[in-house]
């Protein structure tokens, strides 16, 4: 059966590679909601109403097994809508507060996020659980996630815009240094190689999707059963891609098929109600 990986745009697809090496027997079904990215910019039951439409429709014609919220902002705000709402079990994503709290030698560690993320009261509820006895830094970065997806189609980014968004991380207090830097961003990990270049000392960067996809393969085992294709309406026999807008960019669609991603063509009647279309 199909595991529905989702994300605000491509920053996902971290994810989706790590989930992909565990859980290869699995057809996947990414899913990038391109034409309501940055999800950072959204109001919050206003994106809950969003997603949890465009998961009515991802249920409803592909029935998968379990499904990864491959995006922190999303994650740490409609995870209760979903699981209320839907049967199958779904598995989110939020920052690695509690490893970098257990692997920091300095006590000083930062979580850069999008501001919603960190706005969350589950972030905060997290720190307060898993990191009392550290300092935390909290990072808001507006640009990152843009910066991540035009690094990852191919375009080249702004390294000031970079250098500006990454500099706060970095605290220095009492003869110590900021060691661990936890990306809560799923488009954070593929800019790490230029972060390293503009960080003024080595860290520690901690990406959670190998921890996101190990989750999911122990709830897959738990919940497993036959596969049933003679009543699934769209039965997945290869990993797809589906992209919300209208038609994603050329090296959006170039990079998704470097993946082994098909695209496919994907009608979400709740988008079309918000736009007075349906």
């Amino acid at each position: 059966m199909s595991i529905v990986v989702f994300d605000s745009g491509i920053g996902g697809l971290s994810v989706l590679r790590e989930a992909r090496m565990l859980m290869h027997d699995h057809p996947f079904v990414y899913v990038g909601d391109d034409a309501g990215f940055p999800y950072g910019d959204w109001q919050g039951q206003l994106l809950t109403q969003r997603v949890v439409g465009l998961f009515e429709t991802l249920i409803q014609d592909f029935e998968p097994q379990l499904a990864i919220v491959a995006c922190n902002t999303a994650s740490t705000l409609i995870m209760p809508a979903l699981r209320k709402q839907f049967d199958i079990p779904f598995v989110g994503i939020v920052p690695a507060i509690k490893p970098a709290a257990e692997r920091t030698a300095s006590g000083l560690i930062t979580v850069l996020a999008t501001p919603g993320t960190i706005k969350r009261r589950y972030t905060h509820e997290l720190i307060n659980k898993f990191a009392g006895h550290c300092s935390v830094n909290l990072v808001g970065a507006t640009q990152l996630a843009r910066l991540a997806e035009q690094h990852m189609q191919g375009d080249r980014i702004n390294l000031n815009t970079l250098r500006e968004e990454l500099l706060p991380c970095f605290i220095e207090h009492e003869g110590k240094r900021t060691d661990i830097i936890t990306l809560g961003c799923t488009h954070f990990p593929f800019l790490v190689n230029e972060m390293r270049k503009i960080a003024p000392w080595p860290v520690d960067w901690l990406d959670p999707a190998e921890a996101v996809a190990r989750q999911a393969q122990n709830i897959l085992n738990q919940c497993a059963h036959p596969t049933t294709p003679a009543v699934r309406k769209l039965y997945v026999r290869q990993d797809i891609a589906i992209m919300t807008s209208d038609a994603p960019s050329v090296p959006t669609a170039r990079l998704l098929d470097g993946l082994g991603l098909q695209l496919h063509q994907q009608h979400f009647p709740s988008l079309a109600k918000s736009m007075g279309t349906a």
